[in-house]
């Protein structure tokens, strides 16, 4: 169960060989029509390694150096260990995948029109709630006072900064909270960017990188009223979350499964839909604001009726080992037994109730029924350490299992713990949206208890420092 909050301090997701073979021609496999004939960079190549008669079957295979590019942009770009053009850092990481694909040549020498184009995107990143500093805007539009060649880096970076922002987020996956976990489908930026120059609006193929889901649209919508709301206090503020949850639908997958369950923690509310309609809503509650809820994406792969409780380590050492030493029978008296290694099993009836939704995650986080009934009633729902407890599960039960509800009370019946699986895996999200739209199409605000749209705001907006792309990862901790 989780009861903490911790950073992500080198949690790097979809690593990339930035030379090579197998990046040239991932590359090269999604890069249009027009760039076909031109020259490719010099690869690695495969060689065994010379194998010596004592140990025939032992040596490992060698890739050989991959020699540095001959070209001037290519030299500017691999012998760098850091990248600044008009005091803007840049992504070399993007850059140098970009480039490999296009022999370290410039690009947009011969595409003026497809730079303006993407520029424009650029210049129109406000209405994604992102500050179009992030990406260079100021030095771009005071670009012929640079040399050719940081003209040409510095709009490389833009665009690929800019699609990596919409396609995965200002803060992707890596940069974020170890408890902010989704994400969406893995993308090659330096593929997307090369798409986009081969299409007949390479700013709108950008910026179709966004998410498409009517919550998105909606925030646009409120986005673009409440900067037109006359700046008052309270449309300041409103600002803030609407830019936040903008960039919290940056995380989510593009493509929803059409059956899932939906747990908005800053709702408290959890919403089953199928056939990408939400046919079932119910109440739940919460992690409180120091034992948050993480954002996660996982599997409901079955259904436990009279689940025994594995007290996780955090509740064992903070609030029951100090009741054993005034109380030596707390154990006994609430059915609980000492296991192997100073773990404590609670058996049913337990704190999880009658029912338990299996998702295996990392964050030991799961949907569970609960014997305190009367909480359901309250407002603030934010009561538990972590795990999501379901005000009416086994409605919840019957149709991920696709039983009628006598069924669920059946395997409740006995007494016994006994597991049903479902008939296919079913997806479930733990969010955190605090502006949504609801299942009648309404935006729907709540407040940010977590305080977590206040931690995503600043990184959408230029502070003169090192664009996100380039920053490191925060360091402190949630408090």
């Amino acid at each position: 169960m989780f009861t903490s909050r911790n950073f992500a301090i080198s949690r790097l997701s979809g690593a990339w060989v930035a030379r090579g073979a197998i990046a040239v021609a991932a590359a090269c496999a999604f890069a249009p029509a027009a760039f076909a004939a031109m020259p490719g960079p010099e690869t690695a190549v495969l060689v065994p390694a010379a194998l010596s008669s004592e140990e025939p079957t032992t040596a490992a295979p060698a890739i050989a150096p991959t020699p540095r590019p001959t070209t001037e942009l290519g030299s500017r770009i691999e012998t760098a260990p850091g990248l600044a053009i008009a005091g803007e850092r840049l992504n070399l990481g993007l850059l140098r995948r970009f480039y490999a694909a296009h022999g370290y040549e410039p690009v947009w020498t011969t595409r003026q029109a497809q730079a303006n184009s993407l520029l424009q995107a650029v210049l129109r990143a406000g209405d994604h709630g992102l500050d179009p500093n992030l990406f260079h805007a100021a030095a771009l539009q005071n670009a012929s006072t640079l040399g050719q060649l940081d003209r040409e880096l510095l709009l490389s970076d833009a665009f690929l900064s800019y699609a990596d922002a919409l396609a995965r987020g200002i803060l992707p996956i890596e940069r974020r909270m170890d408890d902010e976990d989704l994400m969406p489908e893995p993308i090659d930026i330096a593929a997307a960017l090369d798409a986009a120059i081969g299409s007949p609006d390479p700013g709108a193929a950008i910026e179709a990188l966004a998410p498409t889901t009517p919550t998105y649209r909606a925030l646009r919508q409120a986005l673009q009223s409440a900067r037109s709301g006359g700046g008052d206090r309270a449309e300041t503020t409103r600002l803030r979350q609407i830019e936040a949850n903008l960039e919290r639908q940056r995380w989510l997958p593009r493509q929803m499964p059409s059956e899932r369950v939906w747990v908005n923690a800053a709702d408290a509310k959890l919403t089953y839909f199928r056939g990408d309609l939400p046919i079932f809503t119910t109440r739940v509650i919460v992690g409180e604001a120091d034992k948050q809820s993480p954002e996660l994406r996982a599997t409901i792969d079955g259904v436990l009726f009279n689940p025994p409780w594995n007290v996780p380590y955090s509740i064992v050492s903070k609030e029951i080992m100090p009741k054993l030493s005034s109380d030596p029978g707390y154990l006994s008296k609430h059915h609980m037994t000492m296991r192997p290694g100073g773990g404590i099993q609670q058996s049913p009836p337990s704190a999880l109730g009658q029912i338990k939704f299996e998702m295996p995650n990392r964050h030991d986080v799961y949907l569970h029924d609960t014997p305190s009934r009367n909480l359901f009633a309250r407002d603030n729902r934010r009561l538990s350490h972590g795990c999501i407890r379901v005000q009416n599960p086994r409605e919840l039960a019957s149709l991920l299992l696709r039983q009628p509800t006598e069924a669920v009370n059946s395997g409740i019946a006995g007494g016994a713990t006994n597991r049903r699986n479902l008939p296919s895996p079913v997806s479930v999200f733990v969010v955190y949206q605090t502006a949504f739209v609801d299942t009648d199409g309404t935006l729907q605000f709540r407040a940010d208890v977590y305080n977590r749209d206040s931690e995503i705001w600043p990184h959408l907006h230029s502070v003169r420092q090192a664009p996100v792309a380039e920053r490191d990862p925060v360091t402190q901790r949630r408090g």
